[in-house]
């Protein structure tokens, strides 16, 4: 008999951790617009910090770590550039095509003069 409940327990708790994970994840806002995800961050930044050395109080672990780096990353600037920058080179596509074409068309006469 628990050699078939096991399984079942196991799956389960499975379930359960993937569904929490998600839950939070939803909850804070990370699977939103570029806004909640930046105001997001900007939570998880001065959350983490103290929480890590509050845990290195309890362990008992007294180790100076150097200090983060400060960066200067706005992600609600970076928010799909890339696309954009797709989108931006396919619509500009026709446009390059038919210089280039002068230009070569251009340069093979200079060539046969």
């Amino acid at each position: 008999m628990a050699a078939r409940i096991l399984p079942v327990i196991k799956l389960t708790t499975k379930l359960g951790i993937a569904g929490g994970a998600l839950y939070v994840v939803y909850d804070s806002g990370l699977l939103g617009s570029s806004e909640q995800g930046a105001v997001a961050l900007g939570k998880a930044k001065a959350a983490v910090p103290p929480a890590v050395d509050e845990w290195m109080k309890y362990f008992g672990v007294e180790a100076q770590f150097p200090t983060l780096p400060k960066m200067e990353f706005a992600p609600l600037e970076a928010w799909n550039s890339g696309v954009r920058w797709t989108i931006s080179s396919m619509s500009d596509a026709p446009t390059k095509a038919v210089d280039y074409t002068h230009q070569s068309i251009q340069y093979v006469k200079d060539l046969t003069k």
